[in-house]
C-alpha cells in the first residue's frame, strides 16, 4: 500500500493511498479517515460510496463528514468509484457509464468483465486492507452512499447483512432495473438477460429477501432533485420494504436538489445513525 498523502484533520488524519488491487487488475486509490480514538485502539468503520463521475477525493472534501466522525470515533473509508486506465475503448465515453461509473457491481460482459469488479473489491479486498492496515474493528463496519453509491451500498448490505452492520443512503438510484442510468449500466456490465440485473438492484433484493435486514434502513432524499422522477425511484424501494417488512425511515426534503449541500446538511444525522448501531453490543 501506498501512502499518497496524509493531513491532519479535527484531531485524526485524513489519508489518501493506493495500492495493487488483485480483484481489479489495477491500481486502485482509496481514503480513509482515522478520527483521534483510533490512537487509542480500532474503531467501527463505515464505508463511503459515491455517485457518478467522483472519486475517493469527493466525499471527503464536499461533505463536512470528518468533523461528526471525529466526535463519534468512527473511521470513514471512500474508495474510488470504478477503475482507471483500463484501455478499454469506449471507457470514457460517457459521464454515466465506465470510468467514475462502476454501479458497486462484478461485470459479466467482455470487456468490461476483466476490470469492473467494484462489487468484490469492496466486500473482499479493500475491507481486508482496511483491517489490516488501519486500526479498525472488523465486526463493526457500516457502510452508505450517495445516488450511484447509494445504490451499491444498499446492495452490498442486503446481501451481506453479516459483514455490514449498518446501511443508509443519500438520494440512492433504488430500482436501478428501471431507470434510465440503470439500464445502460447493467445492459453493458451484465449483458441482455434481466434475471441477472436483480442481484443488484435493491428494490428487487427487497423483494426476494428471506428475511429482513436486521437494522432499520435510513434514506434522505430531496424533492428538489432533478434527478428524483425518472432516475432514483425511491418510492419503488419504499413499497418492496413495506410489503417485506423491512423497517425503512425516508425522508423526503421539501427543496433539497442532488448535490453535496444535500449531503453535508444531513451527514451529521448519518454519522450518528451509525453510530448508534455499530457500538450497540449486540444486533438490535
Amino acid at each position: 500500500m501506498e501512502v499518497i498523502s496524509e493531513h491532519a484533520c479535527f484531531g485524526g488524519t485524513q489519508g489518501f493511498y493506493r495500492h495493487a488491487s488483485k480483484e481489479i487488475g489495477l491500481p486502485m486509490r482509496f481514503s480513509v479517515f482515522q478520527p483521534p480514538q483510533a490512537r487509542l485502539g480500532p474503531v467501527p468503520v463505515l464505508f463511503f460510496l459515491a455517485g457518478l463521475t467522483c472519486t475517493e477525493e469527493t466525499f471527503m472534501i464536499k461533505a463536512g463528514a470528518q468533523r461528526y466522525a471525529a466526535q463519534h470515533g468512527i473511521m470513514l473509508v471512500a474508495p474510488d468509484t470504478s477503475p482507471r486506465d483500463t484501455g478499454i475503448a469506449g471507457a470514457a465515453d460517457s459521464w454515466d457509464f465506465g470510468n467514475g461509473a462502476g454501479f458497486y457491481l462484478d461485470a459479466t460482459q467482455a470487456p468490461w468483465a476483466q476490470h469492473f469488479k467494484m462489487y468484490s473489491y469492496i466486500l473482499h479486498e479493500l475491507r481486508q486492507i482496511v483491517i489490516q492496515e488501519f486500526p479498525a474493528q472488523a465486526g463493526k463496519i457500516g457502510i452508505f452512499g450517495h445516488s450511484m453509491g447509494g445504490h451499491g451500498a444498499l446492495v452490498l448490505a442486503l446481501r451481506n447483512p453479516d459483514v455490514f452492520r449498518s446501511v443508509s443512503a443519500f438520494a440512492p438510484i433504488a430500482a436501478p432495473s428501471q431507470c434510465p442510468w440503470g439500464k445502460k449500466a447493467f445492459g453493458n456490465y451484465l449483458g441482455a438477460d434481466q434475471a441477472g440485473w436483480r442481484d443488484y438492484d435493491a428494490t428487487e433484493l427487497m423483494l426476494g429477501l428471506p428475511q429482513p435486514f436486521p437494522q432499520e434502513i435510513l434514506i434522505d432524499q430531496g424533492l428538489g432533485d432533478k434527478f428524483l422522477a425518472e432516475q432514483l425511484l425511491p418510492a419503488q424501494f419504499e413499497a418492496a420494504c413495506a410489503q417485506a417488512g423491512q423497517r425503512l425511515t425516508l425522508r423526503r426534503h421539501a427543496d433539497y436538489d442532488h448535490g453535496y449541500y444535500f449531503i453535508s446538511t444531513l451527514i451529521e444525522g448519518h454519522l450518528a445513525f451509525h453510530q448508534r448501531i455499530l457500538t450497540a453490543k449486540r444486533a438490535l
